[in-house]
């Protein structure tokens, strides 16, 4: 996600970052998968899911600490 992505995010509810979060673990998962079996074309799109993994955990730390 680049900073255009990032400002979205602020702006989402906890609900919708929550969702985010399990549909981007669940990409994760699937990619990894099929990894180990068969070499994805290009592996730095799991480095790029695993950040954004990261950034909406803390946006979600930083809306629970807020509340």
């Amino acid at each position: 996600m680049k900073s255009k992505n990032w400002n979205e995010m602020k702006n989402m509810t906890r609900l919708e970052l929550n969702a985010k979060l399990n549909e981007l673990q669940d990409k994760i998962f699937r990619l990894r998968f099929r990894h180990s079996t068969v070499p994805v074309k290009n592996p730095l799109k799991i480095r790029e899911i695993r950040k954004d993994i990261a950034r909406i955990q803390t946006l979600i730390a930083q809306k629970k600490k807020a509340k």
